[in-house]
């Protein structure tokens, strides 16, 4: 479970409230909670739309999508419900910030929904919690009860005219449903799947209705922004990347945990300083910027600000925000290939680039770090993950290509190192080997 950390850089706006028992409803209110649905009630859906636009948040949960924009496609006349579907299905390894959120402070997420169902005319929304996430569904259908007998949620929310309603669901453990289609697929009782796109959700969407799908703390944000104006909010970040982030820093170094800082914060200081630097006093070897389906970045390419623009221009993605530090006693071979393990794993079966591929690439990589590996195999995995990139239903074949060819390229010699029946250089070192199954 990630602990509650603390560094003076950090700008406290999503995590303001942790460790302040703002589970309880009554001091959710006394930290100033619900102010912000009220004034988005009386504002009306136009201004919210537009004050999340001038905000320039982008989604938390990957994509990194105007949030603004994408609430503004969904059409004003609807003859089928709309819904606003809040996704907590964290699966992305090397993430665990809506964690946090939903343990500490979940109606934020209450009240962000009913905010972002305000700006669409939406009458439901859906929190849905990760399978493994299952112990938060207590503390969260709390929250959603006491929001309830408060009069926040229900026939007429703060007394108004207007419905919202909001029920929980939690998954069944399956990373593919974090994926916006398969999302809802799974909770309209299916399998989760991808669906063909276009249509696009905010068009048709749950049940055949316009939706709004968000990240947990894409939810979350929305009061704080509401509260405190989308200027100041959008001046905290740098330009197109407004306000703050919760960043994931894990892996090999001092001072793990979850920081609330500045978007375009340097990677390096964050490691060095936030961070405390390489554990053990060791050298870094490579960052994973984004969670594990982000390619990973060398020493030399560290000194970047952590936005979706700057971290793309550098040949990576900022994703989740789950920022892994791997040190030189690191085996790179392996780390693909517990990497590309998962996704083989979460794979849901449906395209055959994503079902084969990655079942290839893990075999491939399994006799590599075995010993038993060719000359051939090392273009032969570049051009497996090559020919699942672009080519699956949704990003979850992407998510296994990506990092698998960055791998390649960058630790190539790495690899030529385990040829000709050799075991694993690092295995000499007497580090312990994790097994992959």
């Amino acid at each position: 479970m990630p602990r509650l950390v603390s560094h003076p850089d950090e700008v406290k706006i999503v995590s303001r409230r942790f460790g302040q028992g703002a589970t309880n409803i009554d001091r959710y209110i006394e930290l100033g909670g619900y102010e912000a649905a009220k004034k988005a009630l009386a504002q009306g859906p136009d201004w919210i739309i537009n004050e999340m636009k001038a905000s320039n948040l982008r989604g938390r949960g990957g994509a990194g999508f105007s949030t603004g924009m994408k609430w503004s496609f969904v059409p004003k006349q609807s003859a089928k419900p709309k819904s606003v579907l809040v996704n907590g299905d964290e699966s992305e390894p090397g993430t665990c910030k809506d964690h946090l959120i939903f343990l500490h402070d979940p109606h934020s997420v209450i009240e962000g929904t009913i905010i972002a169902g305000l700006a669409i005319g939406a009458k439901t929304g859906f929190i849905y919690l990760r399978g493994e996430y299952r112990y938060l569904l207590e503390i969260v259908e709390k929250a959603v009860a006491a929001a309830y007998a408060h009069g926040f949620l229900g026939k007429r929310i703060f007394g108004s005219d207007t419905e919202f309603q909001i029920i929980t669901q939690t998954g069944a453990g399956a990373y593919e449903v974090g994926e916006e289609s398969a999302l809802m697929e799974s909770l309209e009782g299916k399998r989760g799947i991808p669906r063909i796109k276009p249509p696009f959700p905010a068009v048709v969407g749950l049940y055949g209705g316009p939706t709004i799908i968000n990240n947990a703390e894409t939810i979350a944000t929305v009061p704080h922004i509401i509260s405190m104006g989308a200027a100041p909010y959008a001046e905290i970040g740098t330009p197109r990347n407004g306000g703050t982030r919760l960043f994931c820093l894990s892996g090999h170094v001092e001072r793990p945990g979850v920081y609330e800082l500045p978007m375009g914060y340097n990677l390096k200081k964050m490691i060095y300083e936030v961070g405390g630097g390489i554990a053990g006093g060791r050298a870094l070897k490579a960052v994973v910027p984004g969670g594990s389906s982000t390619p990973v970045l060398l020493p030399e390419e560290i000194d970047i600000g952590m936005d979706f623009d700057q971290v793309g221009k550098a040949g990576s993605m900022l994703g989740s925000g789950g920022v892994v530090v791997i040190d030189d006693h690191t085996c790179m071979v392996e780390f693909a290939l517990r990497t590309i393990a998962f996704y083989q794993h979460e794979s849901c079966g449906w395209c055959i680039p994503c079902r084969e591929g990655t079942d290839w690439l893990k075999k491939s990589l399994s006799r590599f770090h075995a010993g038993f590996g060719r000359a051939a195999d090392i273009d032969n995995i570049r051009r497996i993950a090559e020919n699942i990139l672009g080519r699956t239903f949704c990003p979850l074949g992407d998510a296994a290509a990506m990092p698998t060819i960055a791998f390649v390229k960058k630790f190539r010699k790495e690899f030529e190192d385990h040829l000709n029946g050799r075991p694993c250089p690092f295995a000499k070192e007497g580090v312990p080997q994790l097994a992959v199954v």
